[in-house]
């Protein structure tokens, strides 16, 4: 079957993906614009209409099958979770380790959806190839009614088509100039709604936003940087440009859909055959199952078209092709849904099972890594600018700080800006095994609390060992209270009985400990004075001067007596009721 495929971009100028992929629908660029930028912005059409399923240059006819296997969104999205599911930790240098950590997991996870920011960075880069991501800090507002809402800052990740950066002509990893450019629906000076170009131009020293190349906003730029990090998927050596994850697998699924949809065809043909008459008319001939026909000529032939088609070879054809896709994304193809046996396999064995995907997580993790190093660096920049107090040890919000910490940050130190990136291991991990592993280590004397802490995924392990160290403390507390409360019933119990919980009831041992002696209650057995009672049956000589929270003696002793021997209820019998048994 023949097919004849448009450019990506002409599908998209045809479908719902105008506004979002297309390079010549989304902003009007200038011919340079379009000759240094314009198959960048192809490649990335080309890929986000095979992401979003547009596989097809045209319709066939109602009722015909035309099949669409979407394996690049779903290996795409395998690659995305494998790298980005388990999240991503960041560590500092031990000198700024009481304050810069509190102030990333802040913006990160407060002023930003820190696992949503993280699949849509994932996304970007393995369908685009390329990531942009702004970095803005929101000042203080109060929405309608009132409520104040507190600054915080921005972690924007913006749309590959919608950003022209210019680098360096002998540093391709430095950028000296960024213009960001899309069209947006809005309402004119004479009410109607009609579209406008948004172009803002950021340097180093300035920044200039543009609606329909009219200037709207002219002012230096504070932070002496481009608040922009560009963030390549998989390096090309000699290129600022990044690929794509489905770079070489597009044409492999568009062949997997058109000889899926021959199968389909071959299959409506055996299930609804094509039936030959010869010397015969069909008209004469009864339509329907279960009909005989008769007296037909003795030439007449009548039959069904067999097309004889073996569909084993097309069939493994198709797992072939389904099988290359797999190899050319490095995703096992147990990964969408084959059922493997369960075993307990080590977490050795498993990345040698998925060591391609291993490897293209590694890459992504070196270039990943080192663009969330400068988006911390550009947060902690803007914080240093709009929030100066934050770079300053809060007593209230921080962990105590440590012999070597700095309870200030100095703006001009590199050291305030520096950043590394921890990811988890993607396999599955068995605690049991890992903590078994740790705890030899720890008795070998080669693993600290704290470096466990790190091996088990924990992002700032200085503030779960001060949360395990305040638990502790607690615990003590609460077991002391405890302590004391139960020397105070035991002094009530001695009052009342005149021996110690837990010694010998008399009789049982004689001259047992806590046996009340002829000189009465206040002496025992042993020679020991005893607590001292109150005139009128009141409980003196408590340990620690009386019972907490306002507790009275006397009503405890009463309550102990009553838990100890229970009470006995009059007893009542009815004579109606008696049968003599």
């Amino acid at each position: 079957m023949a097919i004849d495929f448009h450019s990506a971009s002409f599908r998209a100028a045809q479908s719902d993906l105008t506004v979002a992929i297309s390079p010549l629908g989304l902003v009007e660029l200038a011919d340079e614009e379009f000759e240094v930028h314009g198959p960048r912005l192809n490649r990335y059409a080309h890929n986000w209409a095979w992401y979003l399923g547009h596989h097809w240059g045209y319709r066939r006819e109602a009722g015909e099958p035309q099949l669409t296997f979407n394996y690049c969104r779903a290996l795409s999205d395998f690659t995305t979770n494998f790298t980005f599911g388990q999240g991503v930790t960041f560590r500092t240098p031990d000198e700024t380790e009481g304050i810069i950590p509190a102030r990333l997991r802040r913006v990160w996870e407060v002023d930003n959806d820190k696992q949503a920011l993280l699949w849509e960075v994932g996304q970007l880069g393995s369908v685009s190839g390329d990531v942009f991501v702004k970095v803005a800090y929101e000042d203080p507002w109060a929405d309608p009614i009132g409520r104040p809402h507190p600054g915080r800052v921005r972690i924007i990740p913006l749309n590959p088509a919608h950003c022209f950066p210019e680098f360096h002509p002998h540093d391709r990893s430095r950028m000296i100039r960024f213009k960001l450019k899309y069209r947006f629906w809005g309402t004119s000076a004479e009410g109607t709604r009609q579209v406008f170009t948004y172009t803002e131009l950021i340097t180093e020293s300035f920044i200039e936003e543009y609606v329909n190349d009219e200037i709207i906003d002219q002012r230096e730029n504070p932070l002496g940087t481009i608040p922009i990090v560009h963030i390549p998927n998989l390096p090309v050596s000699g290129s600022p440009w990044g690929l794509s994850d489905l770079s070489d697998i597009t044409t492999l699924n568009r062949e997997y859909n058109e000889k899926a949809t021959d199968i389909s065809d071959i299959i409506n043909y055996h299930a609804a055959p094509v039936t030959v008459i010869t010397g015969a008319k069909a008209s004469q001939l009864e339509k329907g199952p279960r009909k005989v026909w008769g007296g037909l000529p003795k030439d007449a032939n009548v039959f069904n078209l067999e097309l004889g088609a073996n569909l084993a070879a097309p069939l493994e054809y198709l797992h072939m092709l389904k099988t290359t896709m797999h190899e050319m994304t490095g995703v096992p193809e147990s990964a969408l849904g084959q059922i493997i046996p369960i075993s307990n396999t080590s977490g050795v064995a498993l990345a040698i099972q998925y060591q391609p995907m291993m490897q293209r997580y590694q890459l992504k993790k070196i270039q990943y890594g080192r663009g969330f190093a400068k988006v911390n660096e550009l947060i902690m920049l803007t914080l240093a600018l709009k929030e100066p107090e934050a770079l300053m040890w809060n007593p209230e919000e921080d962990e105590e700080l440590k012999e070597g910490q700095y309870p200030v940050l100095d703006p001009q130190d590199p050291i305030t800006y520096q950043t590394m990136t921890h990811w988890p291991s993607p396999m599955p991990i068995d605690q049991l095994v890992a903590l078994n592993e740790i705890q030899l280590k720890m008795g070998l004397g080669l693993e600290s609390k704290r470096g466990a802490l790190r091996d088990l995924g924990f992002d700032f392990p200085d503030e779960k060992m001060a949360e395990i160290f305040q638990e502790l403390i607690d615990d003590a507390v609460e077991q002391g209270a405890l302590e004391m409360l139960k020397t105070q019933i035991a002094a009530l119990v001695m009052q009342s009985t005149g021996m110690m919980p837990g010694s010998m009831a008399p009789g049982e041992e004689e001259g047992g400990p806590g046996i009340n002696s002829a000189g009465g209650a206040d002496v025992t057995s042993a020679g020991q004075p005893g607590p001292a009672s109150e005139p009128g049956g009141g409980v003196t000589g408590l340990p620690f001067g009386g019972l907490p929270g306002g507790m009275d003696a006397q009503k405890l002793l009463t309550e102990l007596v009553t838990k100890a021997y229970g009470t006995k209820l009059a007893q009542r019998r009815s004579p109606e009721n008696d049968t003599g048994d």
